[in-house]
């Protein structure tokens, strides 16, 4: 039955795949269970009722993924939208936690408005297929950058990346010894090759003290405060947001900047993995209907991302969306729903065991985004570097993602020096209409950030 309902055979997979594929995606994003919480105590008073929100919403929504559009992706509160989130609370603003909770609520409603009327998709076959693999393989390089960032192998000084001499050593050995595991496994073609490196560097770390479980909230406590916090933002969230109409511009902007960065951060996530790896492909972004339809597997995900996040926000936490973590399951043979389903389980089992899922080390993943970031670089190779035309937008695409830290950054600068190229050979009024819509947005975007 769950080889028919998820299609293994015709998608070229087994359950084992699917499993190993989805033990590998919740490693490399389990963090978010320890960090969202931290991140966003102002909101509950460190009460613990994000934490049960947050596996809550990464456990539902990430499951929905995988029985609605039968694609390996998982979802999570994201981080940067979560800080943005953070940071409204002690704005001069004065907004609440309920009222905060009703924005996000309401920049995520906009963004089911735009998946089901069609526009979403609209966005996705206007970007150029250079510029969809210059964002695929900008991804690579992000997952890269995500990975040796989160070990500390580069720190800043001054604001300017460099190795980081001084680093853990101990966490430089884990780091080594699942990646010299994984690049092994994977040249010898054994199954589960991630996976299997992300448990070697894990055990490693035990003796360096490196592998150590983690502190939790105690889960009766978190569930009682929880009682309270669910829903807050329909019954009290709402009615405080418009009860000042002289903020009603402030909120206005504040939504308008959450959905631009969701919906641009998913669009970039879905377009890079998913060509690169053939979840998505041309002729499936192709099959896409012009009404309001979900024929297609990325219309159904873009479905699936949209209603994410006002569902995370009345369980009760900041945006969730499409996680790039996804692509280590993906790396790792992933290539159905079975993948989403085997991620919200096991979101769902660590609900009372946060502090073993926490005990698994960043130097542990980082490994497995290092070798899929890799291993997405091929998208590159699609690109003419030698025309000029290709090379900046791809470039711009390609290289700010990792240089500006997050996804929508490098898809907005691929579109900007894509609309300037076409300027100057004259083309300008010949784009397509969402792009300079598109690029509107992001000035408005960079204006309100």
């Amino acid at each position: 039955m769950i080889e028919k309902f998820f299609q293994l055979k015709e998608n070229g997979t087994t359950v084992l795949t699917e499993v190993a594929a989805g033990l590998t995606t919740f490693a490399a994003m389990a963090y978010i269970i320890a960090l969202n919480p931290i991140i966003l105590s102002g909101l509950d008073g460190g009460s613990g009722a994000v934490y049960i929100a947050t596996i809550l919403s990464s456990a539902i929504c990430t499951t929905l993924m995988g029985l609605i559009a039968n694609v390996p992706y998982a979802t999570a509160p994201g981080l940067g939208l979560n800080s943005l989130a953070a940071g409204l609370l002690s704005s001069s603003l004065g907004f609440s936690p309920a009222a905060i909770l009703a924005i996000v609520l309401l920049s995520g409603l906009i963004n089911v408005l735009i998946t089901v009327t069609s526009i979403r998709k609209h966005i996705i076959k206007s970007i150029p297929v250079f510029l969809q693999n210059s964002i695929a393989g900008g991804i690579g390089i992000f997952i890269i950058y995500i990975g040796v960032v989160n070990v500390g192998l580069v720190n800043f000084s001054i604001g300017i990346p460099m190795i980081n001499t001084a680093m853990d050593v101990k966490v430089l050995v884990v780091f080594l010894a699942g990646l010299a595991t994984t690049i092994f496994l994977l040249i010898k073609k054994v199954p589960g090759a991630i996976l299997i490196g992300v448990i070697i560097s894990t055990i490693v770390g035990i003796p360096l003290k490196i592998t150590a479980l983690g502190g939790t909230y105690n889960i009766v406590e978190a569930l009682t405060a929880y009682k309270g916090w669910f829903g807050i933002a329909l019954t009290q969230g709402l009615g405080e947001l418009f009860s000042n109409p002289a903020g009603f511009v402030s909120v206005l902007v504040i939504i308008l900047s959450f959905s631009i960065s969701d919906n641009f951060d998913t669009i970039g996530t879905f377009v890079g993995t998913g060509r690169t790896t053939g979840i998505f492909t041309d002729e499936d972004i192709e099959k896409m209907e012009t009404g309001h339809g979900f024929s297609s597997k990325m219309d159904k995900a873009l479905f699936a991302d949209a209603i994410a996040t006002p569902i995370g926000a009345i369980l009760g936490t900041s945006p969730t969306t499409t996680y790039v973590e996804s692509a280590a399951g993906i790396g790792a043979g992933g290539k159905t729903g079975l993948v989403s389903v085997v991620v919200g389980a096991c979101f769902f089992l660590s609900l009372p065991l946060a502090s073993l899922v926490s005990a698994i080390p960043s130097a542990a993943t980082a490994p497995a985004l290092v070798i899929v970031g890799v291993m997405m670089l091929s998208a590159f190779k699609e690109i003419d570097w030698a025309n000029l035309d290709q090379a900046l937008p791809a470039m711009g695409a390609g290289c700010f993602m990792a240089l500006s830290y997050g996804i929508t950054n490098g898809v907005m600068v691929g579109f900007f020096l894509y609309t300037f190229v076409e300027a100057c050979k004259g083309n300008l009024l010949k784009l397509h209409p969402i792009i300079l819509v598109s690029d509107l947005l992001f000035i408005i975007n960079l204006w309100l950030s």
